[in-house]
């Protein structure tokens, strides 16, 4: 049973897992829980291909949001670990929280809580400078592999936070 109410936190690895570095977030998440022993208390962790307004959905229910995944700013080297709430995420960044099939996540976002939703008030974005986020393969580059553990510690860092 999915009890959203008990977990006020929840950590989204978005990306593919077979898109080479696009599954970074997948990794990431799998480091924290790999890290905290599956005990994260009050967050729950989760992988997920989504973008819009079906990643605004699985955010329904709860307090704080964090989502992990590759970046493309082209202005930082490859395996750069970025960290900003999503309302400083550039409109010129490539991420998972938008789609070429869907509307942006702030706009999705909009549209759920002028629709009544219960979304969170804290989004907060960490995401790893890749480049190759559309080659078929299930491994990362060795820049991107290396910032899986920096990218669970600023993931860990930021639950200790709250």
């Amino acid at each position: 049973m999915d009890d959203t109410a008990s977990a006020p936190t929840l950590v989204l690895g978005l990306g593919n897992p077979i898109l080479g570095d696009d599954g970074v977030g997948w990794r990431v998440v799998e480091e924290v829980a790999r890290l905290t022993g599956g005990q994260a208390g009050s967050v729950e962790l989760d992988y997920v291909a989504l973008g819009g307004l079906s990643l605004m959905e699985r955010m329904i229910g709860y307090r704080r949001v964090i989502l992990v995944d590759a970046i493309l700013t082209g202005r930082a080297p490859l395996g750069t670990v970025h960290r900003f709430p999503l309302e400083a995420l550039p409109p010129d960044v490539c991420t998972h929280s938008g789609s070429t099939h869907d509307t942006s996540l702030q706009n999705a976002l909009r549209v759920g809580r002028a629709m009544g939703a219960q979304l969170p008030d804290t989004i907060l974005i960490v995401g790893v400078e890749a480049r190759s986020v559309f080659d078929f393969s299930e491994e990362l580059s060795p820049e991107i592999a290396a910032a899986v553990p920096h990218a669970a510690r600023y993931v860990i860092q930021s639950l200790q936070e709250a």
